[in-house]
This record gives structure tokens, C-alpha cells and sequence, in this order.
């Protein structure tokens, strides 16, 4: 497989999409953030001293899925036609996280939605921070795409 953001002087470069066809996309990315049961607990009953960290930090991942551009080089600013983020509190000690980007243009939405679930994430991090340092934040993946010349992409589950 040709990697398209090098010239033929193996420079960077952003690859020129302007001949593509405008397409509806979508990207779903997922992560997850492990903690102790009773960071969880405090989540849950909305006891963290900083406020809901779950609509601080659906609002961070929508926010940052619409900066993905500034923050990675290569990535070309979209404009986003939707953003959503999801949670599930996994007993004992987990947060599972799903972002879900769309967009209809010359190119997809994966690394929205990644850097989505990323920040989402570290805002998780951030609010719990002050109880339980010993979080690790993993397993952030894409899940699935759909849109333009590449086609659908489904990750196996297993």
C-alpha cells in the first residue's frame, strides 16, 4: 500500500483530495478509561469536585473532533455535519467511550473521531485526577468507517 503524505522526495505532505467526489462518511471510534471502583462510583452519583464529568467530557470530544486539523499536521479541516459522544460505566471500575463523526466531503472522519475518543478521555483523566491518579486511559481504536473509495470497514470484535 502507497503511503499518499510523502511526495516522491519523501517530503510530507498534505494529499490533494480535490478531485475526489464529495461522499457521506462516518467514522466510530471507541477507548476506555480504567479506574478505581470508587472513582467510578463518585462518576456515577456525580460527586466529582469539578462538576459531570461525563457532559464536560462529551462536550470536550465534540469540541476536539471539530480541531482534529489544528491539532494533527496532516489532516485536512472538515466541515463536520455531526459529532456525537457515548458512555457506558462498566462496573467495576471502567468508562467505555464512542465517538460517532460524520461528514459528507472528499475525505473521511477517522482521525476526528479518534482524537474525539482521545480527549473525551483525557478530560476524564483531568476531573478525576485529584482522587485517583492510578487511571489508565487504552484500547482506543476504530471501530468502523463507511464513505468514500475505501468502502466500509468493520472491526472484528474479537
Amino acid at each position: 500500500m502507497e503511503l499518499t503524505h510523502f511526495d516522491d522526495q519523501g517530503r510530507a505532505r498534505m494529499v490533494d483530495v480535490s478531485e475526489k467526489v464529495e461522499t457521506a462518511r462516518y467514522a466510530v471510534a471507541s477507548g476506555r478509561v480504567d479506574m478505581r471502583p470508587e472513582t467510578l462510583a463518585r462518576i456515577k452519583s456525580g460527586q466529582i469536585a469539578k462538576g459531570d464529568v461525563l457532559a464536560v467530557a462529551q462536550v470536550a470530544g465534540i469540541m476536539a473532533a471539530k480541531q482534529t486539523s489544528s491539532l494533527i499536521p496532516m489532516c485536512h479541516p472538515l466541515a463536520i455535519t455531526g459529532a456525537k459522544l457515548d458512555f457506558r460505566l462498566v462496573e467495576p471500575q471502567t468508562v467505555e467511550l464512542e465517538a460517532t463523526v460524520k461528514v459528507t466531503g472528499k475525505t473521511g472522519v477517522e482521525m476526528e473521531a479518534l482524537t474525539a475518543v482521545s480527549v473525551a478521555a483525557l478530560t476524564i483523566y483531568d476531573m478525576c485526577k485529584a482522587i485517583d491518579k492510578t487511571m489508565v486511559i487504552g484500547d482506543i481504536c476504530l471501530r468502523e468507517k463507511a464513505g468514500g473509495k475505501s468502502g466500509h470497514f468493520l472491526r472484528d470484535p474479537g
